[in-house]
Order: C-alpha cells, then structure tokens, then sequence
C-alpha cells in the first residue's frame, strides 16, 4: 500500500501561497489584460463586495498579487462589449467574477435556483409566489434591456436601509440566479441586467456539463487555487452543499484525479492535486482585501497562519478591536500584521487608523515592507500621500520606516 503524503505546516503554507499567485517573483513591468486574465483563471473567482473604504474589493486581490495596473482592465474585462470581455459576474463564492470558461461549471447552480434550492429562502419564496411580477420584469429586460432595477421599481414609498428591495428587484435577482438574465454591466454599482444570449459569447451557452460533473470540475478548480485543502476547504471556495462536495469528492479521489493527504497539526484528511509542487519558501509582501481568496474560510487561515480574522465593518465601533476595515499584511509566508485603512479621496491620502502587530511582531525589514506596500496602495489609487493617524507603538516603528525610504507622509 503506497505511504500517504505528508506536508509540514511550511510546506502548506508555501503550497498555499502559490496556489493562490503569491510566486515571491516580481510582477511584470508592464501589467497587460493576459496577466490578469491568467491570474484570474488560477484564482477562478473574485469577490464582488460593495464597501468602498479603500477600493471595491474585487480590485484588490488583482493588486495583491501584480502590483500597480489599471484597474480599467479589470472592468474591461468584467463588463466591456465584444471580445475583451472574459468574465461574468455570478454566484461563485458569493457575488463573484468568474473567467468565462467557468460558465458551464455554474449551470447546474442555476437549474437548482430555478428550482428554488441553494438560494436565499426570501428570494426562492418571491420567485414561487410572484411568477406575474418575475414574468413581467423578464419581459422588459427583453424588450429594452440592459435594465436596472431603479428603472424598473413601481415602488411609490421610499426604500428602508439595506436589503429593502422592490419586487422589480427580487425579480430581477431571482432571473439572475436562475440564469435567465445576466449582468451585462454597471451603472455605478448598480447592475445592468440583460438575456444571456446578448452579453456571453454564443459557444459557451451551447456548452452543456451535468451536475456530477460540473462539481467535480469546480472542486478540481478548489484543488487548483488553494494548493493542499480539506473538503470544507474545497467546498467552500465555490460554496457547494457538504453531500455534493463529499460525493465528488470521493469520486475525484477513486479516479486518482486527487491525492488524500496529511498536514502537520491538521485534525482532518487534506486533499491535493497529483504531483503537488512544494515551494522551499515564497518571500512576497502584500495588503489583502478583506474578501481575498486567501482567508476566506477563517478555520484554513487559522490552520495556516495561525491568524485569526473577523470582519468588523457590521460591528459597533465600540465593540470593534481592530478597526472597521482592516487589511491583513502578509509577509514572508506569515500574516504578520493586520492594517486599518481608509482611502481619503477628497484629502488625497491613504489614512492608516490602526496597526497591529502579529506575535512575534515584524522585524525591521517587515516593517519596511509594510511602508513600502502602504506606498504602493497610495500611488495604485492616486493619492499623494500615506497619513499615519494611529499612536499605537507599531505605528511610531512604521513612520520610521517611511521617513527611512522618503515616502510622502
């Protein structure tokens, strides 16, 4: 019987980190549409998020990982007409770019929506209940679409604070989930829905893969992306059901397709592809959204890095430790610090409200990272300067850093 692999806790984490893009190479002097395409691919998936404290999230794991481009090649990319479009926005993880080519993968997903499973229960209600309103929003999006929601609400008083949606809305979310509308642009932040067969190339929509095998394919593409993986892992980067993920699984591993292994302090089995590639050391430095594919699933990031992370941005500020929307700091096959971070455009400063230190905190080449990464941002977004408005010790250290590299503060 063949001996099973086994991974250190280094070994996972450089595994990891490459899977995910962070290859410790430098980025490519000219960043042009292939890279991003290529990235994107590895990835599979972006998140979609709408807090703007920074930047919208889908544009920052692109940043992460190749440094200064132009984040119009991300939308050329997501929602332009023709050719250059290779994305499609869809349930992936959550709201989520997707490479064109996944579209098949994600069929299924639609086909159980139209059958209200695996969608919101207030969403699969309104679309059992208001076929007439779903029917009549359809129609429209056929006769004068792209739409909006906001041109389409017959809603006479006025909209309540978040989830608040008119029928029109609920409607056009149900369309979308079943695949029977799709976004074929943004408004804002507001999507413009329209027929599938208008937006997404011809070939793809005539491409038909079963359920079975459309799993089995997404959770290859999970293998792929985070590097060695436990099945929560895996069914969590594209959020399928634990019974589908176990079933595939198991498939995936009968026919060799994936490797059952071990890794240093993980209770459960872990899984990779065949002849898995095992970095000695992966030496980059990044600021990661909040909605990177690297810390999704806060149990693997605990497992990882030994770093546990939690949202704030819904948390009282009273009741908040860290900050409202704090970026975590990878260095050197560590998360070693965590950063909160607003981008002051009106002031033309990248403001850093709070800086913590991870034990046993950033020796002074992470600190100098750490400034040089912040730098970065600020020329990324156009801001002139980085404003240090923390008087936490960490921060004294990282405002040596920056006057030791002249960086504007």
């Amino acid at each position: 019987m063949p001996a099973v692999l086994a991974f250190s806790l280094k070994q996972a984490r450089c595994m990891a980190l490459a899977a995910q893009g962070f290859s410790g190479r430098q980025p490519p002097a000219q960043i042009k549409a292939a890279h991003l395409n290529r990235l994107i691919a590895r990835l599979g998936v972006l998140q979609i998020d709408s807090v703007n404290a920074v930047v919208r999230s889908h544009y920052l794991p692109l940043f992460s990982r190749l440094g200064n481009y132009s984040p119009l090649m991300l939308e050329q990319a997501a929602w332009s007409q023709g050719r250059r479009r290779s994305l499609f926005e869809y349930w992936g993880h959550e709201a989520s770019l997707l490479p064109m080519a996944m579209y098949p993968l994600m069929r299924w997903r639609m086909e159980r929506a139209k059958q209200g499973q695996g969608i919101y229960a207030q969403m699969a209600r309104f679309g059992r209940e208001q076929q007439s309103t779903v029917q009549r929003v359809l129609r429209a999006v056929q006769q004068q679409g792209p739409l909006g929601a906001g041109s389409l609400s017959t809603r006479e008083e006025r909209a309540g604070p978040w989830w608040d949606w008119s029928d029109e809305k609920h409607a056009l979310e149900w369309l979308f989930a079943a695949g029977l509308v799709t976004v074929a642009g943004r408004r804002g932040f507001e999507r413009l829905y329209d027929l599938p067969e208008r937006v997404l190339p011809g070939e793809i929509l005539q491409i038909n893969v079963g359920e079975a095998d459309a799993q089995r394919g997404l959770l290859l593409h999970s293998a792929t992306a985070l590097g060695v993986a436990t099945e929560k892992d895996l069914r969590d980067y594209f959020r399928l059901e634990p019974a589908d993920s176990r079933l595939r699984l198991a498939e995936l591993v009968e026919d060799g397709q994936l490797l059952s292994c071990q890794v240093q302090g993980w209770n459960q089995a872990a899984y990779c592809l065949p002849e898995p590639k095992v970095p000695r050391s992966v030496s980059a430095s990044a600021l990661l959204s909040p909605f990177d594919s690297l810390v999704w699933e806060r149990a693997r990031t605990e497992r990882l890095f030994d770093f546990r992370y939690r949202l704030e941005i819904y948390t009282p500020q009273h009741k908040r430790v860290f900050g409202y929307y704090v970026l975590p700091f990878l260095h050197n096959e560590r998360i070693a610090a965590r950063v909160d971070l607003r981008a002051e455009r009106a002031n033309g400063c990248l403001a850093v409200h709070a800086v913590h230190e991870e034990e046993p905190g950033l020796d002074e080449q992470g600190m100098v990272a750490l400034a040089r990464s912040l730098r970065q941002m600020a020329d990324w977004l156009g801001l002139q300067r980085v404003l240090l408005n923390c008087q936490r010790p960490s921060a004294a250290r990282l405002r040596v850093a920056m006057l030791g590299m002249d960086v504007g503060l």
